[in-house]
Protein backbone atom coordinates (compact mmCIF):
# COMPACT_ATOMS: atom_id res chain seq x y z
CA UNK A 1 0.00 0.00 0.00
CA UNK A 2 1.62 3.60 -0.75
CA UNK A 3 1.65 6.25 0.95
CA UNK A 4 1.46 9.06 -0.88
CA UNK A 5 -1.65 10.92 -0.53
CA UNK A 6 -2.64 14.00 -2.23
CA UNK A 7 -0.62 16.87 -0.31
CA UNK A 8 2.83 14.88 -0.76
CA UNK A 9 1.94 14.30 -4.35
CA UNK A 10 1.11 18.22 -4.35
CA UNK A 11 3.97 19.19 -2.02
CA UNK A 12 6.32 16.88 -5.07
CA UNK A 13 4.94 18.07 -7.93
CA UNK A 14 5.61 21.68 -6.84
CA UNK A 15 9.06 21.26 -5.83
CA UNK A 16 9.42 19.35 -8.87
CA UNK A 17 8.46 21.98 -10.83
CA UNK A 18 9.22 21.71 -14.56
CA UNK A 19 11.67 19.39 -14.04
CA UNK A 20 11.92 15.78 -14.90
CA UNK A 21 12.30 12.76 -12.80
CA UNK A 22 14.85 10.53 -14.54
CA UNK A 23 15.27 6.91 -13.71
CA UNK A 24 19.03 5.52 -14.17
CA UNK A 25 20.59 1.98 -13.75
CA UNK A 26 22.03 -1.07 -15.49
CA UNK A 27 19.21 -3.21 -17.27
CA UNK A 28 17.39 -5.16 -15.10
CA UNK A 29 17.38 -3.08 -12.57
CA UNK A 30 13.31 -1.86 -12.79
CA UNK A 31 13.48 1.31 -14.09
CA UNK A 32 10.53 0.61 -16.73
CA UNK A 33 8.12 -0.48 -13.76
CA UNK A 34 9.40 1.78 -10.84
CA UNK A 35 9.36 4.62 -13.53
CA UNK A 36 5.97 3.74 -13.99
CA UNK A 37 4.34 3.14 -10.97
CA UNK A 38 6.44 6.57 -10.01
CA UNK A 39 4.29 8.59 -12.91
CA UNK A 40 1.53 6.94 -11.89
CA UNK A 41 1.69 8.15 -8.33
CA UNK A 42 2.76 11.49 -8.56
CA UNK A 43 -0.05 12.09 -11.92
CA UNK A 44 2.36 12.52 -14.17
CA UNK A 45 3.12 11.56 -17.97
CA UNK A 46 5.49 8.54 -18.48
CA UNK A 47 8.54 7.94 -21.09
CA UNK A 48 10.35 4.99 -21.51
CA UNK A 49 13.38 6.41 -23.89
CA UNK A 50 14.20 3.09 -25.21
CA UNK A 51 10.64 3.05 -26.72
CA UNK A 52 10.66 6.51 -27.52
CA UNK A 53 14.23 5.82 -29.70
CA UNK A 54 12.10 2.73 -31.05
CA UNK A 55 9.43 5.20 -32.37
CA UNK A 56 11.18 7.80 -33.87
CA UNK A 57 13.41 5.22 -35.50
CA UNK A 58 10.85 2.78 -36.31
CA UNK A 59 13.59 -0.06 -35.49
CA UNK A 60 14.36 -2.27 -32.56
CA UNK A 61 17.15 -1.14 -30.33
CA UNK A 62 18.61 -4.48 -31.07
CA UNK A 63 18.28 -3.74 -34.82
CA UNK A 64 19.55 -0.24 -34.65
CA UNK A 65 23.07 -2.03 -32.33
CA UNK A 66 22.93 -4.64 -35.64
CA UNK A 67 22.84 -1.60 -38.25
CA UNK A 68 24.56 0.97 -36.58
CA UNK A 69 26.45 -0.14 -34.22
CA UNK A 70 26.69 1.46 -30.44
CA UNK A 71 28.13 4.84 -30.92
CA UNK A 72 25.43 5.97 -33.08
CA UNK A 73 22.82 4.72 -30.92
CA UNK A 74 24.19 6.27 -28.39
CA UNK A 75 23.91 9.76 -30.16
CA UNK A 76 20.40 9.25 -31.47
CA UNK A 77 19.89 8.06 -27.87
CA UNK A 78 21.12 11.25 -26.27
CA UNK A 79 19.16 13.34 -28.84
CA UNK A 80 15.78 12.07 -27.74
CA UNK A 81 16.56 12.35 -23.74
CA UNK A 82 17.33 15.70 -24.25
CA UNK A 83 14.34 16.58 -26.16
CA UNK A 84 12.07 14.68 -23.76
CA UNK A 85 13.91 16.69 -20.73
CA UNK A 86 13.06 19.91 -22.55
CA UNK A 87 9.47 18.84 -22.86
CA UNK A 88 8.05 19.26 -19.47
CA UNK A 89 7.68 17.66 -16.23
CA UNK A 90 6.98 13.77 -16.32
CA UNK A 91 9.04 11.03 -15.25
CA UNK A 92 11.38 8.95 -17.99
CA UNK A 93 13.63 5.79 -17.19
CA UNK A 94 16.70 5.85 -19.47
CA UNK A 95 18.72 2.75 -21.20
CA UNK A 96 21.55 1.15 -19.47
CA UNK A 97 24.34 3.54 -21.18
CA UNK A 98 22.73 6.61 -21.48
CA UNK A 99 23.67 8.05 -18.15
CA UNK A 100 27.26 7.15 -19.03
CA UNK A 101 27.17 9.93 -21.86
CA UNK A 102 28.45 13.19 -20.05
CA UNK A 103 26.58 15.40 -22.53
CA UNK A 104 23.52 13.14 -21.27
CA UNK A 105 24.72 13.73 -17.49
CA UNK A 106 24.80 17.75 -18.31
CA UNK A 107 21.28 17.68 -19.38
CA UNK A 108 19.88 15.66 -16.87
CA UNK A 109 21.38 17.79 -14.14
CA UNK A 110 20.27 21.07 -15.50
CA UNK A 111 16.75 19.90 -16.26
CA UNK A 112 16.23 16.98 -14.06
CA UNK A 113 16.91 14.86 -11.22
CA UNK A 114 17.99 11.58 -11.36
CA UNK A 115 17.53 8.36 -9.43
CA UNK A 116 19.73 5.38 -9.55
CA UNK A 117 18.22 2.40 -8.80
CA UNK A 118 21.06 -0.04 -7.52
CA UNK A 119 20.74 -3.71 -8.00
CA UNK A 120 23.37 -6.77 -7.20
CA UNK A 121 24.53 -9.22 -9.77
CA UNK A 122 22.30 -11.80 -8.60
CA UNK A 123 18.82 -10.07 -8.72
CA UNK A 124 20.03 -8.25 -12.60
CA UNK A 125 21.15 -11.60 -13.80
CA UNK A 126 17.77 -13.10 -12.73
CA UNK A 127 15.44 -10.58 -14.05
CA UNK A 128 17.49 -10.38 -17.69
CA UNK A 129 18.10 -13.86 -18.63
CA UNK A 130 14.00 -14.24 -19.11
CA UNK A 131 14.75 -11.63 -22.00
CA UNK A 132 16.76 -12.32 -25.49
CA UNK A 133 16.71 -8.58 -26.27
CA UNK A 134 19.85 -7.42 -24.75
CA UNK A 135 22.88 -6.85 -27.56
CA UNK A 136 25.12 -6.17 -24.76
CA UNK A 137 24.60 -9.30 -23.39
CA UNK A 138 24.80 -11.37 -26.42
CA UNK A 139 27.83 -13.49 -25.09
CA UNK A 140 29.06 -16.57 -24.08
CA UNK A 141 29.20 -15.18 -20.53
CA UNK A 142 26.70 -12.79 -19.69
CA UNK A 143 27.47 -12.91 -16.02
CA UNK A 144 30.87 -11.35 -16.60
CA UNK A 145 29.87 -9.02 -18.92
CA UNK A 146 27.14 -8.05 -16.37
CA UNK A 147 29.87 -7.80 -13.67
CA UNK A 148 32.14 -5.79 -16.19
CA UNK A 149 29.27 -2.90 -16.38
CA UNK A 150 28.47 -2.94 -13.22
CA UNK A 151 32.61 -2.13 -12.42
CA UNK A 152 32.18 0.22 -15.57
CA UNK A 153 29.06 2.21 -14.37
CA UNK A 154 28.37 2.13 -11.10
CA UNK A 155 31.09 4.36 -10.19
CA UNK A 156 29.37 6.78 -13.00
CA UNK A 157 25.50 5.78 -11.40
CA UNK A 158 26.71 7.02 -8.00
CA UNK A 159 26.72 10.66 -9.73
CA UNK A 160 22.53 10.45 -9.79
CA UNK A 161 20.76 12.98 -7.07
CA UNK A 162 19.27 10.10 -5.63
CA UNK A 163 20.19 6.27 -4.59
CA UNK A 164 17.26 3.49 -4.07
CA UNK A 165 18.32 0.29 -3.41
CA UNK A 166 16.10 -2.20 -5.40
CA UNK A 167 16.07 -5.77 -4.78
CA UNK A 168 13.11 -8.67 -4.79
CA UNK A 169 10.60 -6.87 -3.28
CA UNK A 170 6.76 -5.50 -4.24
CA UNK A 171 7.39 -2.69 -6.47
CA UNK A 172 4.95 -0.81 -4.67
CA UNK A 173 7.49 -0.58 -1.81
CA UNK A 174 10.10 0.11 -3.70
CA UNK A 175 8.11 3.14 -5.81
CA UNK A 176 7.23 4.23 -2.04
CA UNK A 177 11.29 4.79 -1.81
CA UNK A 178 11.76 6.16 -4.58
CA UNK A 179 9.44 8.86 -3.81
CA UNK A 180 10.79 9.34 -0.48
CA UNK A 181 14.03 10.01 -1.37
CA UNK A 182 13.01 12.21 -4.12
CA UNK A 183 10.75 13.77 -1.54
CA UNK A 184 13.83 14.05 0.48
CA UNK A 185 16.19 15.73 -2.26
CA UNK A 186 13.44 17.93 -3.62
CA UNK A 187 13.22 19.28 0.42
CA UNK A 188 16.78 19.51 1.37
CA UNK A 189 16.68 22.11 -1.61
CA UNK A 190 14.11 24.00 -1.02
CA UNK A 191 15.19 24.28 2.29
CA UNK A 192 18.79 25.18 1.07
CA UNK A 193 16.84 28.07 -1.28
CA UNK A 194 15.10 29.97 1.54
CA UNK A 195 18.17 29.94 3.38
CA UNK A 196 19.98 31.55 0.49
CA UNK A 197 16.89 33.99 0.39
CA UNK A 198 16.48 34.72 4.18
Amino acid sequence: MTNTGPHLVSTLRDRLGDRVVVFVGLMGAGKTAIGRKVAQALQLPFVDSDHEIETVSRMTVPELFERYGEPEFRALEQRVIERLLREGPRVVSTGGGAFMNAQTREAIAEHGISIWLKADLDLLMGRVAKKQNRPLLQNADPRAIMAKLMADRYPVYALADVTVETRDAKRELIMDEAIQALGDHLERFATRDETRTA
